[in-house]
């Protein structure tokens, strides 16, 4: 390591790796600290926009990107019952001139893997629950629930909406149910392409409801998330079991083309939880802590950015201390003055989406649909989900900003 500052990072999901991954690369030492005993991903894919593949790209896992994600041909927006095209922005061969860079699915554990390619394991530690924080002017000090403590220059909290960490530090409040639910299931596929689902990114909008499908592991798999509105509270656990019977009761009437592919869905392997959100925070950090990924600024779904966002944080931040020869005060004021406005935006923006995807009455639809179908006449590479902005941003050049 070529400097004295040590980091520590509580939470090894896909933002504390990552950060892990871009302070190993800028040789700043840390220590990662996991609270489940082994890494693992639910089986799930996630959406890395060019956005996110940008700073992939700078933590040098472009390889591992190519070898296990999956390149649709384009973005589509679907009637719920006709399987109309309400928009078709092309993506595969012309992502990378309109924003700069791919656009991969890929599954959620085969990015973690990636990103743990090459880290140092004997700076992770696993099985070790954080409690809180506390600090000092020249340090802070994470407690865990084993009775240990590891003290740091700077503590970063990658724990997720429910942070331990910004518990201690800003206090329990409570993420709020949105009242929507969402089921995830993934499809194991024997001869790639199903002929029911073609290699997209596909949107299919219903009233009050949205189902999103693509294909992962090279295209093995299909992978499924479906949102519905629903008046009940349903508990927040990626690991809540459900069933493919519920998931085809709750999309009676839906395109055949769903119901087969929901159909495939394997026994005990159709989850679903509720969907919880805070609203933007005005600062992330406080002395020698800070947030990251969810801890700061869990997002609703509804754009695909929750994960991508916090490989955007993960980036900037470490290229932050570098640049600031790790002056923690300097680096995070920089950090939030690059990153908070963006996020902030994002998630208020995800929230929008979700009305938008599950508009029911007749004139609302037209509306939309009209809107689509003009933007897409005006410019061919058109966002049908309007996300042009999200996708050109580069993290890369964040240092060219800092000081502006």
């Amino acid at each position: 390591m070529t400097t004295t500052l040590r980091i520590g990072i509580i939470g090894g999901g896909i933002g504390g790796i990552a950060l892990a991954r871009a302070l190993q690369r800028q040789g700043i030492d840390f220590r990662l600290f996991e609270r489940s005993s082994a890494f693992s991903e639910i089986g799930a894919g996630v959406q890395m926009t060019p956005n996110a593949v940008k700073a992939l790209k700078a933590l040098g896992v472009e390889d591992g990107l190519r070898q296990t994600g999956f390149l649709p041909e384009a973005m589509v927006g679907r009637n719920w019952q006709t399987a109309e095209e309400l928009f078709r922005t092309p993506l595969k061969g012309t992502s990378v001139n309109a924003y700069g860079a791919e656009f991969f699915h890929i599954h959620r554990s085969d990015l973690h893997a990636i990103l743990c390619d090459g880290l140092d394991s004997n700076l992770v530690t696993l099985g070790t629950q954080c409690t809180g924080v506390a600090q000092t002017d020249s340090s802070a000090i994470a407690f865990f629930e084993d009775g240990s403590t590891f003290e740091a220059d700077l503590i970063v909290a990658a724990d997720g909406i429910h942070s331990a960490v910004r518990k201690s530090i800003w206090g329990d409040e409570k993420p709020l149910f949105t009242g929507h639910m969402c089921w995830r299931a993934l499809v194991p596929v024997a001869q790639h392409p199903l002929p029911f689902v073609n290699p997209d990114a596909a949107f299919w909008m219903g009233p009050k409801a949205h189902v999103v499908t693509y294909y992962v592991k090279g295209g093995a798999a299909v992978n499924i998330v479906a949102v519905a509105e629903t008046n009940e509270w349903v508990k927040e656990s990626w690991t809540e079991r459900s069933s493919t019977e519920d998931l085809l009761d709750a999309y009676q009437g839906w395109h055949p083309d769903l119901t087969k592919l929901f159909s495939c869905t394997e026994p005990g392997q159709t989850y679903k939880w509720g969907l919880f959100d805070r609203d933007p925070m005005a600062r992330w950090s406080e002395g020698r802590v800070t947030l990251l990924g969810d801890a700061a600024h869990p997002m609703l779904p509804f754009l695909s950015q929750g994960a991508a966002m916090a490989i955007e944080d993960s980036y900037v931040l470490a290229q932050a201390l570098k640049h600031y020869d790790c002056d923690v005060k300097l680096a995070l004021q920089a950090y939030e003055k690059e990153r908070q406005p963006r996020t902030s935006q994002i998630q208020l923006q995800a929230r929008e989406r979700g009305k938008t995807y599950h508009l029911s009455s007749a004139e609302d639809l037209r509306k939309r649909d009209q809107a689509y179908k003009e933007a897409q006449a005006k410019n061919s590479n058109a966002v049908g989900i309007r996300a042009e902005w999200i996708y050109e941003y580069d993290a890369t050049s964040c240092r060219e900003r800092f000081e502006s």
